[in-house]
Order: structure tokens, then C-alpha cells, then sequence
């Protein structure tokens, strides 16, 4: 049994979970199969209706949802209550604009001719999901695709398996037809067995570039389309007219929020020369307020790693960084052999090119900084990685930080505000932080069949 509800704060085991049956696997794919076929005769608004009716389940019972956050994979209580707020708003977004999203688009003329566009279901995506976000990251496949017409099957991550169940039941709460969506508990061979299906069309997957590679190579091997959303290495730039104590306070934040498990987070403080020291004393003062904790706390500030294996494996590749040269200016490496699944927040500077980790991402409250000479120093630092998901820059001179905005290579960079993704604005990266892109219109585009009609009168 590899799906297990495991509580990270004191190492509790809640409840275990069997893989799904081939059964359970081939039922799945024949309702989903079955929701596409139906939807096809009917208006995207109804289904729009029923959105709604999924946004007000987990609305009206967020502290149920929220708590499930917490003992699944360790999210603080108020972080886990902000999460079902955003997967509340991604669901409204659609039910108040998919179907206007869908509507035929009309072309230029080509010759004498009139031209068109259709958007239409494809058949079933398959959501491979992780654990940071349970709901959201699940929600911003699932509420384009059902108001397209287009079934989902979710494969979540091994130690959420009870968010992964809530979210399915509140799907049949809000009244949704069988087959529209489905949880099950996969293994990586019946993940390939799916994709291979005729009946799948789409393969969504948030993780690691490692699972990406799998299982974007699964999905070309079939020829299927398939959306990546992957890690990060992004950077947090703060210039020399930056408001400083702003900076600060949100440096901490872009960090150590969902104890640092956040494709988005700051993971590289890139400070102008003439604030650098200033700006420093001041995050170290910041870091020293987060104190780790129960995450059922509401006084608790640091939330725990969401496992003892993410622990362990940080620990590891923090030992590698400083094996490599770089030196420590704020914390100590936790003692992973106490109960639970803690690590405390740390800052770490001198990571060079020939460092063994120097690309990778590390996936918790460990933060490296820079001290930078000028725009070039910054621009050469930020894109001198195979990731491109996002970045932040602070400033007062907004002209100046849109210009290097511009010339960072990710697929968002926020300006004098932390990286954060929006219902209304679309979200992805390049490079090897994956391809497609999920919310705003563009969400509801990527598995449909964009169809060209033209036609004389």
C-alpha cells in the first residue's frame, strides 16, 4: 500500500489506502468515456451550474476541507483555509466564464470564404497531482475541462490520499454526472495503461521534472497532448530603490509559506549591492519569527515538511550544498532524527556554478541570496538556470523592473509583489519548468480541439 495518510507534524499514521483494480481502473475510463459522449449535446452553461454548486460545497464546509490539509501533508490551518478560499475562486472563475470562453470565434475571411473556430471536449485528461496543493492544483485542470465537455481522472499524490477522496465526494455533493471526474489510486504502470488508452486525449501532470520526463514521454509515445508544470529555481530580486522593510517582510513570505513547498517560491534572493547588508540583518530578523509547530496551531507560524522522506531528502541536499562550498549565514541543519517531519528556515549564500545542487530546487525553508552589482549581474544570475517558472522583483522605479522583468526567462515575474498565480491570468513556464499553461482562457484551450471550419455562402 503506497497511499497513506500520514500526519507530518508527529508522524501518525491516519489510514491506508489500496491501489485501484483493473476494474476500478476500466470503470473509470468507461464512465469518463460516457460523460464526454453526453456532454456533447449539452450547453456548457449547465455544466457552468454545476461548478458553481462544487465551488458552494467546499465553500460552505472549508474547515473540514481545510483541516484535511493540514493532517495530510502539514499545511498551517490558516494557510489550509486560504487554499480552499483559491480553489473556491478557480471554480467560480470558470462557472462565471467557461462557456463564454468556448464560444465559436469567428476568422478573418481567407478569399471569399468565412472562417470559424469550435471549441471542443477531446475525451478524458488524466491529472497527475501533487502534494503542496491538494485542492487548487487539482481544480485548475479539473473546472476547465468540465465545463468543456472533457471527463478528468485523478492521480494524486501517494500521501494525500484523503484530499484526493474529499475532493471526489464534494464533486458528487455538488451533484456532478457519474464519469465527469474520478480519483484513483494509481501505480506508475496503470499510469501508463491509461495514457494509452484510446479514451484519453490529455495528460496534465504538476511535479517534479523527474515524474515530467515519465510521463511526458508516455504521452508523446502515444501521441497525446499533455501539459507540464514543474519546478522552479526563482529568483527574488530586490534593487536599490526597493522599499526595504516591504521587501523583507515578503522575501520571508515568498519563502517560508507551506514551509517553503511551493514550485514559486523565492528561491533566490538577488539583492542590489548598496542595500544588500541592510537588507540581510533585517531578513534575518524576519526568518527568527517563523516558529515551527502543530499546523492545527493557530499560533503556529512554520509549518512542518509535508514527510519525513521530503525532510530527509532536503537535509540531504542541503548537506550537499554546503559540502560544495557554500556558507551559511542564517540557521542550522535540523536533527531529522526527532519525530515529525520539521526543518528550520535557513539562509545560504556562495552557491557557484561548480556546486553540485547549484540547479536544483530545494524544496523547503532553505533560501540562498546574492549580492548583485547591476542589471547585467542580475539578468546573467536569473536565466543561468534550466528552470523558468517565475520570479519577483522589487522596486520603485516600476519602468525599471518591467525592462528586466522582460528579459527574465520564466513564464511570470511579479512586480513589488511575491509570486502568486491568479484565476484570471495564465500560469506555466519553460524550459525545464514544463510547457502549456493552465488558468485565465488559456486554461480551458489546452486539451481542446480547436476546429477550423470554413465555408461560401
Amino acid at each position: 500500500m503506497s497511499y497513506q495518510a500520514i500526519n507530518p507534524f508527529d508522524g501518525t499514521v491516519i489510514k491506508e489506502f489500496p491501489y485501484a483494480s483493473t476494474q476500478e481502473v476500466e470503470a473509470a475510463l468507461t464512465n469518463g468515456h460516457e460523460f464526454y459522449v453526453a456532454s456533447k449535446s449539452q450547453a456548457p452553461t449547465e455544466r457552468e451550474k454545476l461548478l458553481a454548486a462544487l465551488a458552494d460545497e467546499f465553500e460552505t464546509n472549508s474547515e473540514y476541507y481545510a483541516k484535511l490539509l493540514s493532517t495530510n501533508m502539514g499545511k498551517l490551518i490558516s494557510q489550509a483555509r486560504n487554499e480552499v478560499k483559491s480553489n473556491v475562486l478557480i471554480a467560480r472563475y470558470y462557472a462565471n466564464h467557461g462557456a463564454e470562453f468556448i464560444k465559436p470565434k469567428d476568422f478573418p475571411s481567407v478569399d471569399v470564404s468565412t472562417s470559424y473556430v469550435e471549441y471542443q471536449a477531446t475525451g478524458i485528461v488524466l491529472a497527475v497531482e501533487p502534494w503542496n496543493f491538494p485542492y487548487t492544483q487539482v481544480m485548475r485542470v479539473v473546472a476547465p475541462n468540465f465545463v468543456l465537455g472533457n471527463a478528468v481522472i485523478l492521480k494524486h499524490a501517494g500521501i494525500v490520499p484523503e484530499c484526493a477522496l474529499a475532493f471526489e465526494e464534494a464533486c458528487q455533493k455538488a451533484g456532478w454526472p457519474t464519469g465527469a471526474f474520478k480519483n484513483l489510486f494509481l501505480d506508475y504502470d496503470q499510469v501508463e495503461d491509461i495514457i494509452a488508452d484510446p479514451r484519453v486525449q490529455g495528460v496534465a501532470l504538476t511535479g517534479s521534472d523527474g515524474a515530467g520526463r515519465t510521463v511526458a514521454a508516455n504521452a508523446g509515445k502515444y501521441l497525446k497532448q499533455s501539459s507540464m508544470e514543474l519546478g522552479g529555481t526563482d529568483v527574488f530580486v530586490v534593487l536599490a530603490d526597493a522599499e526595504i522593510k516591504r521587501a523583507v517582510k515578503e522575501a520571508a513570505q515568498a519563502r517560508l509559506t507551506n514551509a517553503g513547498q511551493v514550485c514559486t517560491a523565492a528561491k533566490r534572493y538577488l539583492v542590489a549591492a548598496d542595500i544588500y547588508d541592510d537588507f540581510l540583518e533585517q531578513l534575518k530578523a524576519e526568518f527568527a519569527t517563523y516558529k515551527l509547530g502543530d499546523p492545527l496551531d493557530e499560533t503556529t507560524t512554520l509549518a512542518p515538511l509535508s514527510s519525513k522522506d521530503a525532510q530527509k531528502k532536503l537535509y540531504e541536499q542541503t548537506q550537499q550544498v554546503i559540502a560544495g562550498g557554500a556558507k551559511v549565514l542564517y540557521g542550522e541543519l535540523t536533527d531529522i532524527t526527532k519525530p515529525g517531519a520539521g526543518f528550520e528556515p535557513m539562509i545560504l549564500t556562495g552557491m557557484t556554478t561548480d556546486n553540485p545542487m547549484y540547479d536544483t530546487e530545494l524544496f523547503g525553508p532553505v533560501a540562498q541570496i546574492y549580492k548583485v552589482a547591476d542589471d547585467d549581474e542580475i539578468i546573467a544570475l536569473a536565466n543561468n538556470s534550466q528552470h523558468g517558472l517565475g520570479g519577483a522583483i522589487y522596486a520603485t522605479d516600476i519602468d525599471h523592473a518591467r525592462r528586466l522583468a522582460s528579459q527574465i526567462e520564466t513564464g511570470q515575474v511579479s512586480i513589488n509583489r511575491r509570486m502568486a498565480s491568479h484565476s484570471e491570468v495564465p500560469f506555466g513556464g519553460i524550459k525545464e519548468s514544463g510547457y502549456g499553461r493552465e488558468l485565465s482562457h488559456y486554461g480551458i484551450e489546452v486539451f481542446a480541439n480547436i476546429k477550423a471550419i470554413t465555408y461560401n455562402d
